[in-house]
């Protein structure tokens, strides 16, 4: 999915990123506002991830979205 894509179906996404990434706090859902690198970045901060492992999560997210 690219960025516009990403941005474009994030109120759809926001409440299914909610449950799947339960670290993330109702603010940090907020703070990404729908921008793809931002959602990485709340990853690898909350998560302990490096930048690919994050990338690869989400990958597989967007694929079952």
């Amino acid at each position: 999915m690219n960025d516009d894509q990403f941005e474009g179906k994030w109120e759809q996404m926001k409440g299914k990123v909610r449950e799947h990434w339960g670290r993330l706090t109702d603010d940090d859902v907020e703070e990404v506002r729908g921008r793809r690198q931002n959602l990485l970045a709340k990853i690898q901060e909350k998560y302990g991830d490096t930048k690919e492992a994050a990338e690869e999560k989400l990958v597989e997210f967007e694929r079952r979205f």
